[in-house]
């Protein structure tokens, strides 16, 4: 699978029951991007088989030995995992040196109610949890910084990944032009039934509602495209459309590959997307 060409070339590839975007290595930097699939972990029922989300009611054990597996197929071992306890809401957690030397009962303290996170430090795999969600993944290869974001529908209406990259412009001086973004497996437009009010908190939030939404015949509900609303974001910040690769997987018609709560119901796995700056 292939990114638009352009000045940056991007793929992606399955391997070890992963999906890898391959970022290309810039200005000396380098990072590996990555959402996890259902398939290779030790988890069962709703959560099988590869579900590192702690926060799901899955056995810890083996949301441990998930992590543990996923931390080994990845190109380089890293330091440490960071997976924030997610809320539909738009803050952005930086993992700096507060962070790291933090206990650890104070880093979950400051992991709660966070939906993105930024990080400059290399070895630091920074992750958000999705199951129908839409997960973005932005590499800052000029600064050498990345953001791991949870764009649900309540986070998408508002703008979460604007907000991230403002956040990574005031932190490192991101600019759009030297930055790459992956969107990941998530729910499609096709598949993304939702009321009125959603519709409607989208067009209040100026969306162009003509671009990212129509009105099924049959069942006369509403369709959204979350993929394309983080899209525009990215682009409105200045992302060129090649440094931008979208999986066009769809986590509802897809669930045997990936977890979907549309699917599986709330208790049940969640894909794990990621970045690790080697």
């Amino acid at each position: 699978m292939h990114a638009q060409k352009g000045l940056i070339h991007i793929t992606m590839h399955y391997e070890n029951h992963l999906l890898i975007y391959d970022l290309p290595a810039l200005k000396g930097g380098d990072a590996v991007a990555f959402s996890t699939t259902r398939g290779g972990g030790c988890s069962s029922g709703a959560y099988a088989s590869m579900n590192c989300t702690p926060y799901t009611g899955d056995s810890p054990t083996c949301v441990e030995r998930n992590q543990q597996l996923l931390c080994d197929r990845l190109p380089q071992l890293p330091q440490t995992l960071v997976i924030p306890y997610q809320t539909h809401g738009c803050t952005c957690l930086d993992i700096d040196e507060t962070y790291l030397s933090a206990p650890q009962e104070q880093k979950e303290m400051m992991l709660q109610g966070v939906d993105a996170l930024t990080t400059c430090h290399e070895g630091v795999c920074i992750c958000i949890s999705t199951a129908d969600c839409i997960p973005v993944i932005i590499y800052d290869y000029a600064h050498h910084a990345a953001a791991a974001i949870h764009a649900g529908w309540r986070g998408t209406v508002q703008r979460i990944v604007s907000h991230t990259l403002q956040q990574m412009q005031h932190r490192y001086g991101t600019e759009g032009r030297e930055c790459i973004a992956c969107i990941g497996p998530g729910i499609s437009l096709q598949a993304f039934e939702t009321g009125d009010e959603v519709y409607e908190a989208f067009a209040a939030a100026g969306f162009p509602m003509s671009q990212l939404s129509y009105r099924h015949p049959a069942t006369q509900k509403y369709h959204l495209d979350l993929p394309t609303a983080n899209l525009l974001q990215l682009k409105e910040f200045g992302i060129p459309d090649a440094h931008i690769e979208q999986s066009n997987l769809c986590t509802y018609n897809q669930y045997e590959n990936f977890f979907s709560a549309r699917r599986l119901g709330i208790r049940s796995g969640r894909i794990l997307t990621g970045i690790l700056m080697k």
